[in-house]
C-alpha cells in the first residue's frame, strides 16, 4: 500500500496547479500554490482519508509534511 504522502502527492499535484512533485517541506505559499488552490487540495484529502475537519482545521497544515503527520496520527 502507497505511504499517505504517496497518495497525498498524486491528486495533490493536480489540485495544487504545480508541474513538478510538491517539495513536503516548503509552505504552499512559498511553493506558489494559491489558498484557492490549497483548499481545493484539501477537500480532496479530506474525501481520500475523511478527515471530518472542524471549521479552520486545514489553515494548520502549512507543509504537506504537517497534513501527512496529521493523518497518520489519527490512523493510530
Amino acid at each position: 500500500m502507497a505511504s499517505t504522502e504517496e497518495r497525498l502527492r498524486q491528486p495533490g499535484r493536480g489540485n495544487l496547479g504545480l508541474d513538478h512533485e510538491p517539495d513536503s517541506d516548503r509552505t504552499f505559499s512559498n511553493s506558489g500554490v494559491s489558498s484557492v488552490e490549497s483548499v481545493a487540495s484539501f477537500k480532496v484529502a479530506n474525501d481520500e482519508f475523511q478527515l471530518n475537519p472542524v471549521a479552520g482545521e486545514g489553515a494548520e497544515f502549512e507543509t504537506l509534511r504537517n497534513l501527512t503527520t496529521h493523518i497518520d496520527s489519527r490512523a493510530g
